[in-house]
């Protein structure tokens, strides 16, 4: 899989069109399971196919399992400057009921050992809403987050696949799901939390020190672009989006024929809106009205006027300077208000 990984990055090396590199992020699956042979060789295809930013932010996706302070060393020494560590709860039975490898003692044990291997930019991954998890033990995992002090919090509330376990079981009534109500007041207590911790709310999902937003989802949310490596990575350019095949095995056999494995959509006008409007909506930037009006010739002001109205009376967003944010109250219906201001194809 390594060797395909490299060879699609030469595949797929002029799709940015020699643009600086400014961030890079090894995640999905298990990535810290890869030796440092392997992420050397990665991180090597990278800087030698792209101009690479001396300031580029490079972080790894990592179980707390696996680092151990030997990997930390190494991956240190490969040029990785950032951690995201999948903790997702400091509760043991929590843990085991999502069958994750590790428990609580691990956890913090990790976030020790980086720190001591000289990592000074870490990401926790917490989940709220996860079915036995109160507001007292939630509240719990948030004390014991601020205690370790990363720089970062991503906190998602626990989504139910249907083609997974929890949806099979959520499917024959072996699984109670957590109502949406419940789900959002955990949100509001996080919010409220991490707010007088002095985190930034940056995005609906994402907390930070002040300078430490992650570089690379915020370029997400700003529309830049990016290319994706491997089964399922996503690509954008600016007008095309790829997709590749979700499939191990078919992806391998395409990477070996000299073949990129993947879908491509061009996006149309109202593609690019609506994806404006869903992402910056996210986030404390808000949705830049003046822009989507001299960019796309859309005004969603004028054409939506008596909703983003009742959105402010609401107490659900502020219009400060043609820029529509939402409020904390709105945050916890960011996408349903987002696809309520959504263009329809003419």
């Amino acid at each position: 899989m390594v060797k395909a990984l490299v060879k699609e990055l030469h595949l797929q090396k002029d799709f940015l069109n020699g643009e600086v590199i400014n961030t890079v992020y090894i995640g999905g699956g298990t990535p810290s399971l890869l030796k440092f042979e392997e992420l050397h060789s990665l991180l090597d295809a990278v800087r030698n196919l792209h101009q690479l930013n001396s300031t580029a932010e490079i972080t790894l996706e990592a179980n707390p399992d696996d680092l151990t302070d030997d990997t930390l060393t190494k991956v240190k020494q490969v040029g990785i400057n950032r951690l995201s560590i999948g903790i997702q709860t400091f509760h043991n039975d929590l843990l085991k009921f999502m069958n994750r490898a590790h428990d609580s003692a691990t956890a913090l044990q990790a976030i020790q050992s980086a720190r001591k291997a000289g990592f000074d930019n870490i990401s926790i991954d917490l989940i709220y809403a996860i079915p036995g998890q109160d507001d007292v033990r939630w509240k719990e995992d948030i004390q014991q987050a601020l205690e370790v002090n990363p720089e970062h919090l991503s906190c998602y509330s626990l989504t139910i696949e249907e083609k997974t376990v929890f949806g099979k079981w959520s499917a024959i009534g072996k699984l109670k799901t957590v109502e949406d109500d419940v789900a959002a007041y955990l949100l509001e207590v996080l919010m409220g939390t991490l707010s007088a911790a002095g985190y930034e709310h940056y995005e609906i999902s994402n907390f930070a020190k002040p300078g430490f937003y992650s570089r690379h989802n915020s370029s997400y949310w700003k529309q830049q672009k990016y290319l994706g490596i491997g089964p399922s990575a996503h690509s954008y350019n600016g007008s095309i989006r790829q997709f590749n095949i979700a499939n191990n095995h078919l992806y391998l056999k395409s990477i070996q024929k000299n073949e990129i494995p993947a879908e491509k959509e061009v996006l149309t006008i109202e593609n690019k809106i609506n994806e404006y409007i869903l992402t910056t909506l996210r986030t404390q930037w808000g949705t830049d009205l003046t822009k989507l009006k001299q960019e796309f010739n859309v005004d969603l002001l004028q054409q939506n006027s008596a909703y983003i109205q009742q959105l402010i009376e609401r107490d659900q967003a502020i219009l400060a300077n043609g820029v529509l944010i939402l409020t904390r109250k709105g945050k916890l219906l960011a996408d349903k208000l987002a696809s309520d201001l959504f263009v329809e194809k003419k």
